[in-house]
């Protein structure tokens, strides 16, 4: 099993910044990719940005966030980040992180979600 947990959301004005946090622990030894996803109110899940790693590691990222967001790793401390930068208020959602063990890259173990909200 794997446990996943975020950390650093907040509310923040349009424009500021913000880093999310995922911690990741268990049988993390055979992960493929992790990833971020958000869900705001009313709509559906929908992804924001990952990272995969076999053979090299690759990020790839929603077009709504690309340039504005920044996802990264500390394999050691079994970590990943995304950075957020000039945030809008149409970035309001929750976050959720997200691992993959599967080689096919479907994210099979998520975390609970951290609120991120903001304000024009």
């Amino acid at each position: 099993q794997v446990q996943l947990v975020e950390s650093g959301g907040g509310s923040v004005q349009a424009g500021d910044s913000l880093r999310l946090s995922c911690a990741a622990s268990g049988r993390t030894f055979s992960t493929y990719a992790m990833g971020w996803f958000r869900q705001a109110p009313g709509k559906e899940r929908e992804f924001v940005a990952q990272i995969k790693w076999s053979g090299g590691t690759t990020t790839s990222y929603a077009d709504s966030v690309k340039g504005r967001f920044t996802i990264s790793r500390d394999n050691a401390k079994k970590m990943v980040y995304l950075q957020m930068n000039s945030l809008k208020p149409e970035d309001t959602a929750v976050y959720y992180c997200a691992l993959a063990t599967r080689s096919d890259y479907v994210y099979n173990y998520w975390g609970q979600g951290t609120q991120v909200t903001v304000s024009s």
